[in-house]
């Protein structure tokens, strides 16, 4: 039986750096959405061409793509990093998971206040030239994150899955939250 957990939160907010500490010292896998599709966008794939004009507006990617992308790349133990982003792939992936027979550990929001998340994506697109953390697109990314994402906050919530983390602080702090949180 495989075991997974899931990262939520605001674009910015330390999901993919917690999230690759939690698999490395766990032994999971960590299943970045938006490493996968930055990837494809990079190598110029036929996937990599059709989404990034999407990704430069800050738009999600289509569900198929990404449900695609994720049965793909399933293993026993995995860490969603940003996925899923709205209710059609949250329910989308527990149908997954169950018919996977992988037992969900918890949902990790991570939690940051919008002017901090805008000044750490403005400083990771000067330091990584990321095309797609510029302030217009940053801003929208946040607005389409509060309409499609937050609402899983209380899906998960319903389903008692859902752990808040509070994402300020140093990085070895936001982790042993996080680690608490999930209980492990």
């Amino acid at each position: 039986m495989g075991e997974a957990v899931i990262f939520l939160g605001p674009p910015g907010a330390g999901k993919g750096t917690q999230a690759a500490r939690l698999a490395e010292e766990l032994g999971f896998k960590k299943l970045s959405t938006g490493d996968i599709l930055r990837d494809h966008v990079a190598r110029g794939t036929p996937l990599g061409q059709e989404v990034k004009p999407i990704m430069d507006r800050g738009d999600l990617v289509p569900d198929e793509l990404i449900l695609a992308l994720i049965r793909e790349e399933l293993s026993e133990r995995v860490i969603f990093d940003g996925f899923p982003r709205t209710l059609a792939q949250a329910e989308a992936l527990d149908h997954l998971l169950q018919a996977t027979g992988t037992r969900l550990l918890g949902v990790v929001l991570v939690e940051v206040p919008e002017d901090e998340l805008i000044a750490r994506m403005l400083k990771r697109a000067e330091l990584e030239g990321r095309s797609d953390d510029n302030e217009e697109t940053i801003r929208h990314r946040l607005r389409v994150y509060r309409e499609k994402t937050e609402p899983l906050v209380q899906y998960y919530e319903k389903t008692g899955a859902l752990r808040r983390v509070d994402g300020l602080g140093t990085p070895d702090e936001v982790y042993a939250r996080i680690r608490a949180a999930l209980g492990i």
